[in-house]
């Protein structure tokens, strides 16, 4: 097996692909293949905005890229909203290339489940409008230079990508190397329930980082080794 990986790395929810920057520089500097998708009416591709985008739209960007790039022994990391994404995405994706399949303080929901399930404060914010406005980064603990990181790119969340529900036949469980890695400061209770859902479980591996929950964000070059260690 090769010591060079390609990681498609999926943004969370209000966000975009700079997120990734200087993680994936990191990597890259390491000689890895790296990817940062902007989901569809998010970030520079929010003017595709609109109830048209779905969970399944942010699966397809992702499946789409493996196919178009011709992507193999992939490692696919979520992170937060991206679990959804990583999730749906494994259903469309041809067996055998995903490699490593990572959550990064990720939703890891199951059939039939839905954002607004696990997080219906969202669902309370949003009404009947068809985005998700971006939530202030006190939410989650961050102030000072980060937070207006944050503010500056931050992106309202089609709708329709919290609403859909997932459609699960165990693709994900099918990948070699599963992951689940928990920010120990994130101070979001379902992070930790999945954390400790998927500990016992001899097919997957877990970690912890001692962060809130944009790790990327606050602790880049630590991401970037979790991540490593995930592909092996």
């Amino acid at each position: 097996m090769s010591d060079k990986h390609t990681f498609v790395l999926v943004h969370g929810g209000m966000c975009c692909g700079r997120w990734w920057r200087e993680t994936a520089d990191m990597l890259r500097a390491k000689g890895h293949e790296v990817y940062t998708p902007t989901l569809t009416g998010l970030g520079e591709r929010a003017h595709l905005t609109g109830r048209k985008v779905n969970l399944t739209t942010h699966a397809l960007d992702v499946a789409n890229l493996v196919k178009w790039e011709e992507l193999k022994d992939t490692v696919l990391v979520g992170h937060s909203y991206g679990g959804m994404v990583i999730s749906a995405a494994a259903e469309l994706i041809p067996e055998g290339t995903i490699r490593s399949i990572v959550y990064l303080d990720a939703m890891y929901l199951d059939d039939g489940e839905c954002v607004f399930d696990a997080a219906p404060e969202f669902k309370d914010a949003v009404g009947d409008a068809d985005e998700i406005p971006t939530p202030s980064p006190s939410m989650f603990g961050y102030d000072g230079a980060i937070a207006a990181y944050m503010e500056r790119t931050g992106s309202p969340q089609p709708v329709e990508t919290f609403a859909e529900k997932l459609k699960l036949t165990g693709a994900r469980d099918r990948v070699p190397v599963k992951t689940f890695v928990l920010a120990l400061n994130s101070g979001i209770p379902a992070f930790q329930d999945y954390y400790d859902r998927l500990k016992p479980d001899p097919s997957w591996r877990t970690e912890t980082m001692d962060t809130r929950h944009n790790m990327m964000l606050e602790a880049p070059e630590e991401t970037a080794a979790v991540l490593l260690r995930a592909a092996i």
